[in-house]
């Protein structure tokens, strides 16, 4: 749809409160927060999905990448036991379990004969590992197969590692780049705002300190991707203004490769009597991701682990350009209760995403082009 063919389309829309927000984003102009909730209280998707598609085209070409990646969950002993999540265990859990390094390097080895480029390998908060572990593991892994780059630590587990060591988190990253740390994902950030984090996960950082410790980040040469867990206790303005707070911290340091929206699974939680959120809510947010970060952030990710394949391939004509990777093996969403499968293979990513008229585009863990499958 040409930029015509959008104010044309009011003409038969009952949407009318929706033109300023079409006209600022034809016309590169940001969305502040009261057009991010105009956007989420919309209901014509159609109309704003052919808006964030348009968008997304612009910035992408029409590339979606995608990567041959495996995930790491190196331990679920977690102090944190945040109320949303179905992973954790206490250590003395029958299930409890921490991998040795040992283990992680056989499944390091077992992923680069599979021709892995990207690990992925977090973990959760254990009282029993020390910094040092880390360092081992990184240093051992990024020696041994330095054709895989190493995605590794949410924030919370940096803020962790820092106060169990008893140094700032700046040094903890610092280490963490010299041992062989590529980049970082971007969990932990759940919903920012501090009402809802009190309530979700009250043994959590703050939110402000999540940022802090990504600007620390970015500042020391390490790319992350950001997230938000939606669907469950929040409140339209708190998503806006998380997804608000992620584009001031980008405008600052531009250390954001991918922003990924989380939506919620409740099954196991604690909060397993809230709804989630449905497929219309999914693809609300993609959406709302793209024309909020219009600009700012090229990467939208539509992670089928908790989309599903059939949706993500639907985001990806409403403004996502990313179908995160093969995966192979995650285990924190699945704890949940999610049906999808524990990977995919190569063919099945870069059919899902021509047969959504989509390039596939193979990318390393930093976005460096590796294949094109024009």
């Amino acid at each position: 749809m040409t930029p015509a063919g959008f104010k044309d389309s009011l003409v038969h829309s009952s949407d009318y409160e929706l033109e300023p927000v079409i006209d600022k984003v034809l016309a590169g102009r940001p969305l502040e927060f009261e057009d991010g909730l105009m956007v989420l209280e919309s209901k014509n998707l159609s109309l704003l999905g052919a808006l964030a598609d348009h968008i997304c085209l612009q910035r992408t070409k029409g590339y979606v990448f995608f990567a041959v990646n495996r995930h790491i969950n190196y331990t679920n002993i977690c102090d944190s036991k945040c109320n949303f999540c179905a992973y954790y265990r206490g250590e003395g859990d029958r299930d409890a379990y921490t991998m040795s390094l040992a283990e992680i390097l056989a499944l390091a080895d077992e992923a680069s004969r599979m021709g892995v480029r990207e690990l992925h390998i977090v973990g959760a908060l254990n009282p029993s590992l020390e910094l040092s572990f880390f360092e081992e593991m990184l240093e051992e892994i990024s020696t041994r197969y330095p054709e895989m780059g190493i995605k590794a630590f949410t924030a919370v587990e940096i803020a962790y590692m820092a106060e169990q060591e008893g140094v700032s988190t700046h040094d903890v990253l610092a280490r963490l780049k010299r041992a062989g740390l590529t980049s970082m994902p971007g969990g932990g950030a759940e919903i920012l705002d501090e009402r809802v984090r009190k309530i979700l996960c009250p043994e959590k950082i703050l939110g402000e300190t999540w940022l802090s410790i990504m600007e620390e980040a970015h500042g020391l040469g390490i790319p992350s991707n950001a997230t938000m867990l939606y669907g469950h206790i929040e409140t339209y303005p708190d998503i806006v203004d998380h997804l608000l707070r992620l584009r001031d911290l980008q405008r600052r340091t531009h250390g954001f490769q991918a922003f990924i929206p989380l939506s919620f699974h409740p099954e196991n939680t604690r909060l397993a009597g809230v709804r989630g959120p449905t497929g219309f809510d999914d693809l609300k947010i993609i959406i709302l991701s793209r024309l909020i970060f219009a600009g700012e952030i090229d990467n939208i990710k539509a992670y089928w682990v908790m989309l599903g394949p059939k949706l993500a391939q639907i985001a990806l004509r409403n403004g996502a350009n990313d179908f995160d990777g093969t995966v192979i093996e995650e285990r924190i969403t699945h704890a949940a209760g999610a049906q999808t499968p524990p990977r995919l293979s190569q063919e099945d990513l870069i059919n899902l995403i021509k047969d959504a008229g989509r390039i596939p585009v193979e990318r390393t863990s930093t976005y460096e082009i590796v294949k094109v499958y024009d």
